[in-house]
């Protein structure tokens, strides 16, 4: 290979960065976890179920990776402002930041409550605003080049093709929220942008995927057939995070088999 395509590869790669993956217990969060630390960082997995974030960090143990585990809630500001302390003390850095915290409670308008609303928006929303915020902190003070990859969906960008309201409000409001973030943000040499997933295969859609009926509607709604897979997802992400995307910023790429291109 020559010195040329080494040097074009290295921009994908993630040598000496730190990075801190919310929602890393599982599902997309787990997988770019994994392959963040594929690609030379060291790995700072949030979960509120701290067993699941320890299961990830171990995971990247074993193949060689560096990582910690801490068991934060996102809609917690001081938990949160000591986990990222905790980060920057033990790594002396904070170079990327994957908001990837969500939740769902699947109801019709006129049949959720307020307190279903309000929980999702604390967590998809909130959660993800004091998180950009408090590593933004961190970002800027180190005064190095920071990616905030923040993980929006479909529904965010479209109505979609099942009654998910307060879903649906969260994932649009982060759309812009990213883009407010990168236009604030750029002059900090702090990119933000979002990945916006089709249906993927995690526990957020399980009780979903199973039902046949759905499964074939979500299929046929997709060009390509089929759902996403997390660690295409992942893909995704680390490519925001990385230097290749160096001039990309308040871009929200669709990682959706051409769902929203119909």
């Amino acid at each position: 290979m020559s010195d040329q395509s080494n040097s074009l590869m290295s921009r994908f790669l993630l040598p000496g960065r730190c990075a801190v993956v919310t929602g890393g217990g599982g599902g997309i969060g787990r997988a770019v976890s994994l392959l963040l630390a594929e690609a030379g960082a060291v790995v700072a997995v949030l979960d509120k179920d701290e067993p699941k974030a320890q299961a990830t960090a171990r995971a990247i143990g074993e193949s060689g990776g560096h990582a910690i585990a801490i068991g934060v809630d996102v809609t917690n500001e001081a938990a949160l402002e000591s986990a990222f302390s905790t980060v920057v003390q033990r790594f002396g850095r904070l170079d990327i930041l994957v908001n990837n915290a969500g939740l769902a409670i699947r109801a019709r308008a006129l049949d959720m409550s307020v307190a279903d609303w309000t929980t999702v928006l604390s967590v998809n929303l909130t959660g993800m605003f004091l998180c950009a915020r408090i590593a933004a902190h961190h970002m800027i003070s180190s005064g190095n080049e920071s990616a905030i990859v923040n993980t929006a969906s479909i529904m965010g960008l479209s109505g979609g093709i099942y009654p998910n309201v307060a879903y649906q409000t969260t994932k649009g409001g982060v759309v812009n929220m990213t883009r407010a973030l990168a236009l604030e943000w750029a002059s900090e040499r702090i990119r933000v942008n979002a990945v916006a997933p089709t249906f993927v295969r995690t526990a957020l859609t399980e009780g979903l995927l199973a039902k046949p009926d759905v499964l074939a509607a979500i299929e046929a709604a997709t060009p390509m057939g089929r759902l996403a897979e997390p660690e295409e997802v992942a893909a995704a992400i680390v490519f925001l995070a990385s230097p290749a995307a160096s001039m990309i910023t308040g871009a929200i790429l669709p990682v959706d088999g051409g769902y929203l291109a119909r």
